[in-house]
């Protein structure tokens, strides 16, 4: 007589036997994972908990939060360094570092340190190229160092069409430069703007392109003049114009005077962005240091502490901020040789100081002739 094995109650129990020992290996796995879940939770809030405590009330942490806060100040996100140290706070931070600009010009510059005319300079300016390029690094940051042995083949160049502004590239290409950097600041609603309104007042070839206030409204200033210095402070358009300055943009602050940095410690360095900067040696020779920033594996940025640094390494007797951030770009033989931070590619300005063989032969014009600061729409493209 045969059995039908599948109904048997021995194969039934063996069946049951055999599915027992796998559902309590289900139960310990998800017993562990849960643990493991908790353990991870109350592990990240403790680190979490005490992070904040020494965040906030450590000075140590509270270095870190300012510098974090200062590298906010200086992007489109300005509002977002107010969860860091409030409003209040964030506020007084923007206020005292113009102060400290305001500061920074006070101190009297000895103009007879810096020899452009003198006869070594000509001879070195005439055996050297018109540029040299070195790279640059730091501890967070890399560069270029772009250095003009001729600070008179620097002019100040402007878009070719009013409206709008223009890529440093275009500018260095349309006008047979030999190499570019962006210059002054310019009105830019939302960090999105056309790049064609200037802030301050713009210069060239001796002549007052733009100017938003009056003659003796006094602005910060980074200029040269005609006998090839660079001029780095606060003045009135009224005063370059008697001191013989013939390029100029308005950008802040001037941090290397008579040799002597002005910035004391990278706690005052503005935060860790892309820069763009503007020194002079005793010599004439005039450098720019181009820092890309804000790209993690690359270079994150460096504060006007770090390159304060670097151009006295090079001899620097004075030494001014550009504009910096997104705006930051090096052309040279019309090529883009630093990698800019702008998610949008190159941004379109209203200023660049452009290098030529022939500085003379430019053909400059002025876009903002006739036209109303008060009027121009700077995010109408």
């Amino acid at each position: 007589m045969s059995a039908n094995l599948s109904s048997s109650p021995k194969t039934h129990t063996t069946a049951a036997a055999r599915k027992l020992p796998s559902s309590k290996k289900k139960k310990k796995r998800s017993s562990a994972l849960a643990t493991l879940f908790f353990y991870t939770v109350f592990v990240l809030l403790l680190f979490g908990m005490l992070f904040s405590l020494w965040f906030f009330l450590t000075p140590s942490g509270t270095n870190l939060r300012f510098l974090m806060a200062d590298t906010l100040i200086t992007t489109q996100h300005r509002h977002w360094a107010a969860y860091l140290i409030g409003n209040d706070e964030l506020e007084k931070r923007v206020n005292r570092y113009w102060k400290q600009f305001d500061l920074y010009t006070e101190v009297k510059e000895n103009k007879d340190l810096v020899q452009v005319n003198s006869t070594p300079a000509v001879a070195q300016v005439v055996q050297k190229p018109t540029v040299e390029i070195e790279p640059i690094e730091g501890t967070n940051f890399k560069g270029k160092l772009l250095i003009v042995n001729d600070p008179k083949k620097l002019r100040i160049a402007v878009p070719g069409k009013a409206g709008k502004g223009e890529k440093v590239s275009s500018m260095v290409k349309r006008l047979g430069a030999v190499a570019g950097v962006n210059a002054g600041g310019f009105v830019d609603p939302e960090w999105k703007g056309n790049g064609f309104q200037p802030t301050g007042l713009v210069m060239s070839g001796g002549k007052i392109f733009y100017n938003d206030g009056s003659m003796n409204t006094p602005n910060h200033i980074v200029a040269i003049d005609k006998d090839g210095r660079l001029i780095a402070g606060k003045y009135k358009p009224s005063e370059l114009l008697q001191m013989g300055v013939q390029e100029a943009v308005t950008f802040a602050p001037r941090f290397i005077v008579n040799g002597v940095g002005q910035i004391k410690n990278a706690a005052d360095g503005w935060g860790i962005a892309p820069r763009t900067c503007i020194a002079q040696k005793e010599d004439g020779t005039i450098l720019f240091a181009i820092i890309d920033g804000r790209q993690p594996g690359h270079s994150i940025g460096a504060t006007l502490y770090d390159i304060q640094k670097i151009f006295l390494e090079h001899g620097a007797i004075t030494a001014a901020n550009l504009d910096g951030g997104s705006s930051t770009v090096l052309v040279h033989n019309n090529e883009i040789i630093n990698k800019p931070s702008s998610e949008y590619g190159e941004r379109y300005l209203p200023t660049a100081w452009l290098v030529f063989e022939h500085p003379e032969q430019a053909d400059i014009r002025n876009i903002w002739e006739g036209l109303d600061p008060s009027k121009i729409d700077p995010s109408k493209w």
